[in-house]
This record gives C-alpha cells, structure tokens and sequence, in this order.
C-alpha cells in the first residue's frame, strides 16, 4: 500500500504547522485553531465570496484551517479518502464533477420561495453530494456545515445543527453516500435531518443568489459577491464542528461515527 503523503513518514499524524507528531495532541490543536476561525465567520469579523459553488467550499475550508495545514482549502489530487469504507468518498478525478452538481443543485432552486420540506430536500441534496466529494484529506464536516449554513441564507430557514445528535447526523450521512459502484448518492436519507434542522429565519432570508455575471463584476469590484442590500450584518448561526472519523460500515442501517 503507497504511503500516505499527507502523514508524517511511519506515523498516522497529519503533517501540519505545529510540527506535532502526536495525532491526539494534533486534534485539540486542530479543533481549537479552526473554532477560533469559525467565530470569525460567523460574527461577521471575517467573509467569503458567497459563490455557492467549489470555490466557496474552498474558501471557507481555507479560512477554517489556514493555522493548521499547509494544504488547507485545497481538493486532495491524488489521495482517496476511504475512512473504513470499502468503496470510500470520491476519488479525486470526481471531486469536481460532485461539487459541480452540488453548484447546481444550488443555483437551480428557487429557495426564497420553499416551504420548510422543499428546504430540506433541496438542502438534503445539495450536503449529499458535497459530503461524497469530500474534497480534503481532512476537515470535510466542519466545511461542509458551514458551507450548508450559507446555502440555508437564500431560504426562509436556518440550520441548528443542535437539534440533531451527532450519532444521527453521523449515521445518516453514512447512510446518503452512493452504493459501491454507483456514482449518485442518495439524499433523501438526509432529508429527516434538515427537517429537523431547519428553524424559521425571522426576518426571511438573509441572501440572493446572484448571476455569474453580477459576481464577477462584484468581485472585480472588490466586493462579496453573494452580498445584497439589507443582509442581515451579524446573522445568528448555531453551526457544529464535524469530525472526520473513520466510517465503520457502507451498509444501509449500519450505524457509524463519520459526521460529515
């Protein structure tokens, strides 16, 4: 088996800017740096272009854990994440295919508009592609509720992810990735869980999507291009930290510690 160049050599240690050789001592270095950066943006105190697409899943992966990996928000290119799995998450040809369909799934609905159970089916979709493309070697389940949090700021509702215990979110995620062999992954195993999640957004929604046009102009202007008059300045955000654990099983109804 080809050694994996993410590890330092003869340990199971990401390689990382603290120089840690210990992974257990890595986790709480991890996990504190990249809550720190996750205040960031949640308070408003830092932003990424909201794009809705790969380059903002890169961008919000990047600033979560800019302290800590050299390689932080970028795709694997030549790593397949498997965390126990037999068939594991996508291989990096198809990386960008996932999350290109996910990009549409987003920009294809009319998410001012939905109700609280087209919300989740919608959203339900668009986590089940991202969590199968699981583009980073690690740190997919923080990025990826964040990344769900800003798809849910074009709706009526947010996400408190609270609401869910970790050993559901876990198994259900399991649970909404392709069989062996099969690309599409399967959504409607998330959509109990973003029921659940999803709470009435006082004010309705916080954003617009806006044309590729408009935001490359924005962006050309020096501007947020997912910004919109009257957003809200500080919106409320209740967003957990996932873990990439390894899964123990791909079978369906198999329970499994993987958050994402």
């Amino acid at each position: 088996m080809a050694e994996d160049p993410y590890l330092y050599p003869g340990t199971e240690t990401l390689r990382n800017k603290f120089g840690e050789r210990d992974k257990d001592v890595l986790k709480g270095l991890d996990y504190a740096a990249a809550m720190d950066r996750q205040r960031q943006l949640e308070s408003g105190e830092a932003d990424v272009p909201r794009t809705y697409d790969a380059q903002h899943l890169h961008a919000i992966h990047q600033h979560l854990f800019q302290d800590v990996y050299e390689w932080a928000g970028q795709p694997r290119p030549d790593v397949t994440v498997f965390k126990g799995v037999p068939g594991g998450f996508a291989p990096p040809n198809l990386i960008d295919r996932y999350l290109t369909d996910a990009a549409e799934a987003i920009s294809s609905a009319d998410w001012a508009s939905m109700d609280q159970e087209q919300f989740a089916q919608q959203a339900a979709k668009v986590f089940a592609y991202v969590n199968q493309a699981h583009p980073y070697r690690e740190g997919n389940g923080r990025a990826t509720k964040l990344f769900m949090q800003h798809v849910s700021e074009l709706s009526p509702y947010e996400l408190d992810y609270t609401r869910i215990p970790d050993k559901v979110w876990n198994q259900r995620s399991m649970l909404s990735g392709p069989d062996i062999g099969q690309y599409e992954p399967v959504p409607e195993m998330m959509q109990p869980v973003f029921e659940v999640l999803a709470k009435e957004r006082p004010d309705g929604p916080a954003r617009t999507m806006l044309s590729p046009e408009l935001q490359k102009a924005r962006q050309a202007a020096g501007l947020d291009p997912g910004e919109v008059a009257g957003r809200n300045a500080n919106p409320q955000s209740s967003t957990g930290a996932g873990t990439d654990k390894p899964k123990t099983s791909r079978g369906r109804g198999t329970q499994s510690p993987e958050r994402g």
